[in-house]
């Protein structure tokens, strides 16, 4: 059988474990990085705190995180019958750009999931708000739906000068994941982002980065670990549970990348491990390996020949080294004149997916029965994985969003 067969044949029921409510963490811990640890090295289990994270890296380590910023994408409306729309924003249609998208005064149009849509006959909804002492209408138009998703038209008063950054801090409240079972709270605003967060985009913040702060980052750099930012807006697919038997047959979603080229270039000349912070950096981080892939069969490919797919893993012949993929990136962006690769992922990373870019990854404790388990699965070994979380629920860690960590090496 091929690779691919054994991949899709993969029953998730067998990534399943028992997660009681109460070890869902609810809130993160007053000083986040005095969180649990655990410390998985070499087949051995230590628990530890993630304050150590710093001396635990092996020394010369390139520790590389994802800098994206969770924005205000849940908009609720309010109809005249009283009913309540709740609006979701997902991605940007016009434009397609996020940091042209922010900016955008009176129009834009997004990607949105929408709750109790079918409270929502027709018309546009709307909704008055302030905006440095300006009142602001801001109306929403429902078009062509795509799935689940509906693309919105949001407009509102072009004069003004008000951008679409505006209307969101304005009204609109952070996401936080719904197995949560709460509602937003003001401390979200700050408790799910991390210190480094700063380009705005994703709906799920980067977890495994929430536990560091500015003392954790000075030490690494004391300790001279390098550290290298890039950028995985996370979409709200991150809280689908794969609802399929096997998942061959569960669809994967697109999520926008941002590498910079000085970036990749360390990488090729990294002294030392490569140590991805969350599992968003190692999706990106891997998928370089497939683009430098798709570059050397055809150097002029263009940005959609350029998306990485599902299943690309598990059928593309990887002919080429890791370090000529990473070059072929380099020399793409250099014809073009660009300091910085940017494109869209799919990528599944099940067990059998060999990591080409990663060496270490520091991450969370993940939901059953999870793409993010199989992740974490794929790293570690089939066999492993369910020690480090059996240990963990012997022990007292917490688990997902606001949870413990762990700190896996090869």
């Amino acid at each position: 059988m091929a690779l691919i067969d054994d991949i899709r044949a993969l029953r998730i029921a067998d990534y399943d474990y028992p997660l009681p409510d109460e070890r869902i963490a609810k809130h993160p811990l007053a000083q986040r990085e005095q969180c649990k640890l655990l410390y998985y090295k070499g087949g051995e289990i230590q628990e530890r705190k993630f304050w150590e994270v710093p001396s635990l890296l092996p020394e010369r380590s390139t520790l590389i995180y994802n800098n994206t910023r969770v924005i205000n994408a849940r908009l609720r409306f309010r109809k005249e019958t009283g009913s309540t729309i709740e609006i979701f924003c997902l991605e940007p249609v016009l434009p397609r750009d996020y940091e042209q998208i922010f900016q955008t005064t009176g129009h834009c149009v997004w990607q949105c999931l929408v709750g109790n849509s079918k409270r929502w006959k027709q018309g546009a909804l709307t909704q008055t708000l302030t905006i440095e002492g300006q009142d602001i209408t801001l109306a929403a138009t429902r078009g062509e739906q795509r799935g689940n998703a509906w693309e919105i038209a949001f407009d509102w008063d072009k004069d003004a000068g008000c951008t679409f950054a505006d209307v969101l801090d304005a009204i609109g409240e952070i996401p936080i994941p719904p197995y949560l079972n709460r509602g937003t709270e003001e401390s979200d605003s700050t408790d799910y982002q991390t210190v480094y967060s700063h380009i705005d985009g994703s709906v799920a913040a980067p977890t495994a980065g929430l536990h560091f702060t500015d003392e954790v980052l000075a030490e690494c750099d004391r300790r001279g670990i390098s550290r290298r930012e890039i950028t995985l807006h996370v979409g709200a697919g991150t809280f689908q549970p794969v609802k399929s038997e096997h998942i061959g047959d569960h669809p994967m979603h697109y999520e926008f990348i941002s590498v910079p080229r000085a970036v990749i270039m360390d990488i090729i000349n990294a002294p030392g491990p490569v140590i991805a912070v969350g599992t968003t950096s190692v999706r990106t981080l891997e998928s370089l390996y497939y683009i430098g892939q798709i570059l050397e069969d055809a150097p002029d490919a263009d940005e959609e020949a350029l998306t990485v797919t599902q299943w690309m893993p598990y059928t593309t012949p990887c002919q080429i080294s890791t370090k000529k993929a990473l070059q072929n990136i380099v020399d793409y962006l250099d014809r073009h004149h660009a300091d910085t690769y940017m494109g869209s992922t799919q990528l599944m990373i099940a067990p059998g997916f060999e990591y080409r870019i990663v060496d270490g990854m520091i991450t969370n404790f993940h939901q059953p029965q999870s793409t993010l388990l199989l992740l974490v699965a794929a790293f570690v070994g089939q066999d492993k994985w369910r020690g480090m979380y059996d240990y963990a629920m012997e022990h007292g860690f917490r688990f997902l969003s606001y949870g413990d960590a762990q700190l896996l090496l090869r």
